[in-house]
């Protein structure tokens, strides 16, 4: 399944969609997806990827934060599926800082997201979790989220002048040594 997986760009309506809650974490097909998107998410560099932008509408992501080309300077955390998740408490402090998406290639964007957060979820084994995160992780989870919604970081971006183009933002974390991606 891993090698059919394509990537959903901007402009596919399923991005832009309320994705469907999974009923049975156990089923077969849901199992496959969760291993064919952490595959994906490492194969494109990524820090997360959720399960719309494989065209898929089920409100299930995976947060695999880890350094990498796209990511430099990304915390190592083993890959987490998270199953209908639910933001459920945030702090007051927002943070901006740059993003890219996989299904928005070539573009980064500032945008201010909360400094922590905390969210309860159902992990592959079927298990309730609740967690919190802070800083990037926190970042991606609520990247993640938002495509579970239809909201990608676009949608976010205070100006079109916090819009950069790829290529610009890793030689900007290159002369920098930016503390995060």
């Amino acid at each position: 399944m891993t090698q059919s997986l394509q990537l959903a760009q901007l402009g596919n309506p399923i991005l832009r969609q309320l994705a469907r809650p999974i009923d049975n974490v156990h089923e077969e097909p849901i199992q496959r997806l969760i291993q064919a998107l952490k595959a994906k998410a490492v194969a494109a560099n990524g820090v997360g990827i959720a399960a719309p932008q494989v065209s898929q509408s089920c409100r299930l992501f995976i947060v695999a934060s880890r350094p990498n080309p796209r990511y430099p300077n990304a915390p190592t955390m083993e890959p987490t599926a998270m199953i209908n998740p639910q933001l459920v408490a945030h702090s007051d402090e927002m943070v901006k800082d740059w993003e890219g998406c996989l299904s928005i290639p070539g573009i980064r964007g500032l945008v201010p997201r909360y400094q922590a957060i905390e969210v309860e979820y159902t992990n592959q084994q079927g298990k309730p979790q609740r967690q919190q995160f802070t800083d990037f992780v926190a970042r991606i989870v609520q990247h993640e989220y938002d495509h579970l919604n239809g909201i990608v970081f676009l949608d976010r971006v205070e100006s079109t002048q916090n819009l950069i183009k790829e290529q610009d933002y890793q030689q900007r974390i290159g002369n920098k040594h930016s503390s995060q991606g």
